[in-house]
Parts: C-alpha cells; structure tokens; sequence
C-alpha cells in the first residue's frame, strides 16, 4: 500500500512545522545565556547580585526543554530500549510504535494538555506570582508552556503515527531516525 500523496504532504508540512519551532525555541538560549553571564558579572566583579535572574534562568532553561519536546520526538531523540527495539524489523518496531501512540501517546497528552490549560489559565486569573525570590514574577507564561508543549507533541504525534502506521504496513521506514548518542 502507497501513502497517499496527502498523508505525505501532511508529515513533510508536520516535521516542517516542528523543525522551524525546534529553532525558534532553541533561540531562548541567547536570553538565558544572556541572564546568566549578567549575573555572573553582577555578583563577582561588583558584588551586587540580582533578585530576578533565579527566576529567568529556570523557567527560561524549563521553558526550552519542555518546548523543545516535539523537535526531539520528531528527531528519533527520546529514550526507548534499544537493547530490543534495534533487534526487531522495521514492521515490528513500527506495529508497537503506531500501538503506543494510539493507546498511551494521544490520550495522556491530551489529559495533561486539559490540565496543564486549566493550571495555567487559573494562574493568570488569580495573577499567581512565584515565591522561589523576592522578585516574585508572574507564574501564568511559564505554567502555559506545559499545554503548548502538549500541543506541539500532539501535532508531531500526528506525523511519527502516520509515518509508523505507513512502515507496519509496508515494512518501509517513510523517514529513517539517525541514532542519537549521548
């Protein structure tokens, strides 16, 4: 059975979507970096460190590798069992795979995208603001990256399930996933 050339353009329009978020996200660094050589200035060469830059750097550092979820799922970069997996066909690998995806994938992400939504929307009506420092900056944008995160993986989800469902059938891998070493 052929992809249809719509499923096709689909996932290539998917993995586009995901690669040009993968960099606008990975842009977060510069800031981060930014707030971090600051502090590092501010502290040791004039004594005088900062109340807000604890707070910067975490959300900003959560903020990236939440966002940066989708782009690593899109580039074969998560962790699974290879000890296993790398052993079975490709019919093999993609029959589990498109099972996970239907059956755990989909349905948690959507329960932690409702709940994420509804803790990051009940944090801006309230205007909860964090306590970690004195700064104490406004909670909600870093709360909302959990259901954008979802989202992402949502929509690249969409893509590796088409992509694995083509390679159960078919015993052809639509996209090969280079093996990432750590």
């Amino acid at each position: 059975m052929a992809l249809s050339p719509t499923l096709i353009a689909i996932t290539r329009k998917i993995d586009r979507f995901t690669d040009a978020s993968g960099v606008w996200v990975a842009w977060l660094n510069v800031p981060m970096v930014f707030a971090v050589s600051y502090e590092v200035f501010a502290r040791y060469l004039f004594s005088a460190p900062t109340i807000w830059v604890y707070d910067v750097t975490y959300m900003l550092y959560g903020a990236i590798f939440m966002l940066g979820a989708a782009y690593a799922l899109h580039k074969g970069a998560h962790i699974r069992t290879d000890f296993f997996f790398e052993q079975w066909s490709i019919r093999t690998r993609a029959v589990i795979d498109s099972v996970a995806y239907v059956v755990f994938f989909f349905p948690s992400l959507i329960v932690f995208l409702a709940i994420g939504w509804e803790e990051g929307w009940y944090a801006f009506q309230i205007g909860e603001t964090s306590e970690q420092t004195p700064w104490r900056p406004i909670l909600w944008p870093f709360k909302m990256v959990i259901p954008a995160t979802c989202a992402l993986l949502l929509i690249q989800g969409v893509s590796e399930t088409i992509k694995s469902l083509y390679a159960a059938r078919t015993g052809l891998e639509l996209e090969h996933k280079e093996k990432v070493e750590v």
